[in-house]
């Protein structure tokens, strides 16, 4: 299969259209978006110099609150910033004891100098660095840390490899896009050089039904704005792919979490 549609004349339009579209399907993405491994925040722990308990702590993009419950779990002081009603409201629903100010990293709802952690799940992609690293910089503390990670295909697992393919296929242009390698998500994370991140891989995988596995895979945001009948025609043939290769339905996901951490100074 090909992909029949072009990207907005606007590229910024289409960017905003992606982000928002999360709110619509946050109970899809809260029930079925992997979480992250435990060596992950052994590892910003080490890259950031300091442990989590009791660190004050501002999770932005917190969406459904995945990463945000589990920085909780670990001690940290935790205040969660979420741009999108849909995604707060559905945070507000699972965490309510955790607070959440609305705002997104271009222009954090926050003093200066008040964070010892700022930590982006999945997010910073969607934030302007010329704007969020400056906004990152004002926040935190001096000797502060800034946390970026990123859940990824371990695309050395032949099936993953070969999924991966198969919705290349479909989503182009979208789906480059929404996963740059590795490299490619370094350079972007600060291309003014201000911050000099530590790069670190976390490979981890869980095992979940076929169902699961298909849920998060529609709740990305290329997937949520393609149209309804395509969406699930081509979920409907990775299904029969997915069954040949796990016929018991329990598919096997393996990740690769690309972190990024930088100090302030």
């Amino acid at each position: 299969m090909t992909a029949t549609q072009p990207l907005p004349a606007d590229p910024h339009a289409h960017h905003s259209a992606r982000a928002e579209s999360f709110n619509a399907a946050a109970a899809q993405y809260a029930a079925n978006r992997p979480s992250y491994p435990p060596a992950l925040f052994d590892a910003v722990e080490e890259l950031a110099g300091r442990s989590l308990r009791g660190a004050r702590t501002v999770d932005v993009g917190a969406g459904t609150g995945i990463a945000t419950a589990l920085l909780h779990a670990r001690g940290a002081d935790v205040l969660a910033v979420e741009p999108g009603a849909g995604m707060a409201a559905e945070f507000r629903r699972t965490l309510p004891h955790v607070p959440l100010v609305r705002g997104n990293g271009n222009a954090l709802p926050l003093a200066d100098a008040h964070a010892d952690l700022l930590t982006y799940a999945q997010a910073w992609h969607w934030t302007d660095p010329a704007r969020s690293v400056p906004e990152a910089l004002r926040v935190l503390r001096p000797g502060g840390a800034l946390a970026l990670w990123w859940n990824t295909e371990a695309l050395d697992v032949e099936w993953i490899a070969r999924a991966a393919e198969r919705c290349a296929r479909f989503l182009v242009p979208d789906l480059t896009h929404a996963q740059p390698k590795a490299d490619a998500r370094t350079e972007r994370a600060d291309p003014s050089g201000r911050l000099s991140f530590t790069r670190r891989t976390v490979r981890w995988s869980r095992r979940v039904p076929v169902d699961t596995h298909l849920a998060n895979l529609g709740s990305h945001s290329a997937f949520l704005l393609t149209p309804e009948d395509r969406r699930t025609a081509f979920l409907e043939e990775e299904r029969t792919h997915l069954l040949t290769v796990f016929p018991d339905g329990l598919v096997e996901e393996t990740y690769d979490v690309l972190l990024l951490v930088a100090r302030k100074p």
